[in-house]
C-alpha cells in the first residue's frame, strides 16, 4: 500500500508556521454547490501525441467512468474512441504510426488489468494479454517502434516478467524472467541493459544492471540504508540515470557511466528529486521535484544542461510534461487546488501556449472554492508535522466551523496540494479540512519517512490527534466538533483513533480502512510478493511473534471502546483491504449500540472510480457529518 500511484494535483504553495492561521479578509458566505455540480467537473489526462502531432490520446471521465478520447489540437474538440458504460477504460498510447490505440481495463476494480488494442471504427477490441487472473502493464515501445514491452505476472502470479510483443503478430517473447523478485525498472534502447530493483525494507532497496549480452548482473546500490530507482538510459548504452537517497535525507539524481562504472551526482535539490525523463531524441530532459507537498517540474536542454523556461500559467502549477517525438511540442498537465487539472500544448519554436481543456464546471465560480495552504504544527514530542489545510470561507469567530482531520493512504503516502471534489465539497459546505502528513509520510526526508516503522497506531496516530488540537486552537473552529476522515491506511487510522482514543474525535469517516492487520498482511495480493518482506519489515511479520503487536493495534480487536458515530464505505471487489474487514468492524461497533452507517459498492475495488459512486460517497458523508458533527446553532 506504500507505493500506490497517485495523480499529482497541486496549487500555490503558502507556508504558514506556528499554531494558528489568520485570514485578513472578512469571512463571507460562498455560493454553495451540490455534489452533482462538483462532479460535473472533469478529470482528464493525456497519453501522448499522434504521429503528425495534430491530435492527442486522452482519458476522461465525462461519461461517468473513464473512457478513451481523441482531442484535436487545432480546435480542441474531442471525440470518443470507446463508450464503456460498465468498466473504466484507461488510455495508454497510440500504436506508433497508426490511429489505433491501446487502453487498459480490469473487471470491477479487481486489479487484473489487461491491455487492449482498438481503432475508432472497431466495434470491439483485441485483448493483447488474454491471460486469466493476470496483471499486465504497458512498459514502453522498442526503439524501432515495431514492438511493445509489457510487464506481466501471467507466468508466476508472484513476480512480474518483462515481455516483448511485436506489433505484427502480438506474440509475447520473454525478455527477462523474474524468478527472485528483481523487478524490471527500465530497459535500454538497444535492449542490452535492463535496470532491476529489489525491495529490502520500506526504506531500502537494491539496484542492479543486467547485461543481456554477457549475462552479467552488476549491483549499483550499496548496503547503506537508502533507496535506488532507475530513471532513464541514453541511446548509446553508455549512460544510465537513477535517483538515490544514499548519504542524504532526500533523493537526488545520479549519472552512471556504464562502461567505467563511475557514478556522479547530476542534480539535487533540498527536496526529493522524484523523477527524471529523457525526450525521444535526447534534446531535453525533465526533472520532477516533490517540493513540500507540491510538484515542481524543470525542463533542461540535455546537450547544454541549460534550463528551458516554461510559459507562465496564472494560478497554475505544471504537474507533468510529455515531449513530442519531434521535440517541438510539449503536452503540459496543469492544476491547482481550486481547479481540476487541464491540458495545454506548448510549441517550443513559436513560444505559443494553448489551453486544450476546461475541466471546471462553468456553473462553479472558482472564487467560491478554497485555496489549500501548507501549515505546520508541533506534535506530542515537539516534532513539526506538515499538513495541507482548507479553511472554509464562511468561518469566523461568530460562525465557528466544524472540522475534519484527513489522513492519507499508505503507510507512507502523502497528502499534497491539489484539487479534490470531495474535499472542496465539504469545505464549501462549511467544514475545515486538515490533511495531515503524519510521521511516516513520504516527501519529508528518509528520517521522517521511517519514524512510524513498527510503531503504527502510536506516533503516527498521535500526530493526527495533535492535528486535532491545532484545529481546536483556531478561534473560528468549534473545538467540540472535530472528526477524523481517511481511506485505506488512513481508514485504519480513523478506526484506531475511535478505538484507542475514544474521546478525541466526535465522529469517524472510514473508506475501506484496514481493521485487522493480521488478516490484511496475510492476504496481500500474490503480485506484491517482491515487496511483501519490505512491508512485513515495516509493519511486522504476521506469522511471527509480531502477531501479538499486530493484533493489539488492530481496531477489530478493540472495537468495544468505540463510542462515536461511524460511517464506512467499501468496495466489494477490493483485493487489498478485503470487504470482510469492513463487515466485521461495522458489526462490532453496532453491537456497542453506536450509530453506524455502511455503504458497499458492488462494482468497485480499492478506491472508487465511478462518478456515481463518488457522488454517493460524498453525499452520504455530508449527510452523516451534518447529523452527527456540525455544531448546533
Amino acid at each position: 500500500m506504500r507505493h500506490l500511484r497517485q495523480l499529482l494535483e497541486l496549487s500555490l504553495l503558502i507556508f504558514v508556521l506556528g499554531s494558528c492561521t489568520q485570514r485578513s479578509e472578512k469571512a463571507r458566505i460562498p455560493k454553495q454547490y451540490s455534489i452533482e455540480q462538483l462532479y460535473e467537473n472533469l478529470s482528464v489526462y493525456g497519453s501522448g501525441f499522434n504521429a503528425d502531432e495534430t491530435k492527442l490520446l486522452i482519458g476522461s471521465n465525462s461519461s461517468g467512468i473513464y473512457n478513451v478520447y481523441e482531442l484535436n489540437i487545432s480546435d480542441t474538440l474531442t471525440k470518443p474512441l470507446t463508450s464503456s458504460t460498465k468498466e473504466s477504460f484507461f488510455a495508454v498510447n497510440y500504436l506508433p504510426k497508426s490511429s489505433k490505440f491501446l487502453y487498459s481495463a480490469d473487471n470491477g476494480g479487481d486489479e487484473n488489468s489487461h491491455l487492449f488494442l482498438k481503432s475508432e471504427s472497431d466495434t470491439g477490441a483485441i485483448d493483447l494479454t488474454p491471460w486469466p487472473k493476470s496483471t499486465n502493464n504497458f512498459f514502453g515501445w522498442s526503439a524501432d517502434k515495431k514492438s511493445m514491452y509489457i510487464i506481466s505476472n501471467n507466468r508466476n502470479p508472484q513476480f512480474f516478467d518483462l515481455l516483448k510483443l511485436d506489433t505484427a503478430s502480438w506474440k509475447p517473447v520473454m525478455v527477462y524472467q523474474n524468478d527472485s523478485g528483481l523487478d524490471p525498472g527500465g530497459i535500454s534502447k538497444s535492449e542490452r541493459y535492463i535496470a532491476l530493483t529489489k525491495s529490502i525494507t520500506s526504506d531500502k532497496n537494491e539496484l542492479y544492471l543486467f547485461d543481456t549480452k554477457n549475462k552479467k548482473m552488476t549491483r549499483l546500490s550499496i548496503d547503506n540504508e537508502a533507496t535506488w530507482n532507475p530513471m532513464a538510459f541514453e541511446k548509446n548504452d553508455s549512460i544510465m540515470y537513477y535517483t538515490t537517497s544514499d548519504g542524504s535525507e532526500f533523493t537526488y539524481l545520479v549519472k552512471y557511466h556504464i562502461n567505467s562504472g563511475k557514478a556522479e551526482k547530476f542534480f539535487e535539490d533540498k527536496w526529493d528529486v522524484a523523477y527524471m525523463a529523457l525526450s525521444e531524441n535526447e534534446g531535453f530532459h525533465t526533472v520532477f521535484i516533490n517540493e513540500d507537498g507540491k510538484n515542481k517540474v524543470l525542463l533542461f536542454d540535455h546537450i547544454t544542461g541549460q534550463p528551458v523556461e516554461f510559459p507562465e500559467i496564472k494560478d497554475g502549477d505544471v504537474l507533468g510534461v510529455d515531449i513530442s517525438e519531434s521535440e517541438k511540442n510539449l503536452l503540459l498537465t496543469v492544476g491547482s487546488s481550486t481547479s481540476p487539472q487541464n491540458l495545454y500544448v506548448y510549441n517550443l519554436d513559436k513560444k505559443n501556449l494553448k489551453q486544450l481543456t476546461s475541466t471546471l464546471n462553468k456553473a462553479i465560480d472558482q472564487n467560491d472554492l478554497v485555496k489549500a495552504e501548507v501549515v505546520r504544527y508541533k506534535s506530542f514530542d515537539g516534532r513539526e508535522i506538515p499538513a495541507i489545510y482548507y479553511r472554509p470561507l464562511q468561518a469566523d469567530n461568530e460562525n465557528k466551523a466544524a472540522a475534519l482531520v484527513y489522513v492519507h493512504g499508505g503507510p507512507g503516502g502523502q497528502s499534497r496540494i491539489g484539487f479534490s471534489n470531495s474535499i472542496q465539497f465539504l469545505v464549501n459546505h462549511g467544514y475545515a479540512v486538515l490533511a495531515v502528513n503524519n510521521r511516516g509520510s513520504s516527501g519529508y526526508g528518509k528520517t521522517f519517512y521511517k519514524m512510524d516503522n513498527r510503531d503504527h497506531s502510536n506516533g503516527d496516530l498521535k500526530d493526527c490527534i495533535w492535528g486535532k488540537k491545532w484545529l481546536a486552537q483556531q478561534n473560528y473552529i468549534d473545538s467540540t466538533a472535530i472528526g477524523i476522515y481517511g481511506g485505506s491506511y488512513g481508514g485504519c487510522m480513523v478506526l484506531g483513533a475511535l478505538a484507542f482514543h475514544p474521546e478525541e474525535f466526535k465522529v469517524g469517516v472510514d473508506l475501506f480502512g484496514v481493521a485487522n492487520w493480521l488478516r490484511t498482511l496475510r492476504s496481500i495480493p500474490a503480485y506484491w510478493e517482491s515487496g511483501r518482506k519490505a512491508l512485513y519489515e515495516e509493519m511486522g511479520d504476521p506469522y511471527s511473534a509480531d502477531s501479538v503487536r499486530l493484533k493489539n493495534i488492530s481496531p477489530l480487536y478493540n472495537y468495544q471502546t468505540i463510542n462515536k458515530p461511524l460511517i464506512v464505505f467499501q468496495g466489494a471487489n477490493d483485493v487489498r483491504v478485503l470487504p470482510i474487514e469492513s463487515d466485521e468492524i461495522v458489526a462490532g461497533v453496532k453491537n456497542n449500540g453506536v450509530p453506524v452507517e455502511y455503504v458497499v459498492f458492488p462494482d468497485e475495488g480499492h478506491g472508487f472510480v465511478k462518478k456515481e459512486n463518488q457522488i454517493t460517497t460524498a453525499k452520504r458523508t455530508l449527510e452523516f457529518l451534518d447529523k452527527y458533527l456540525k455544531p448546533i446553532k
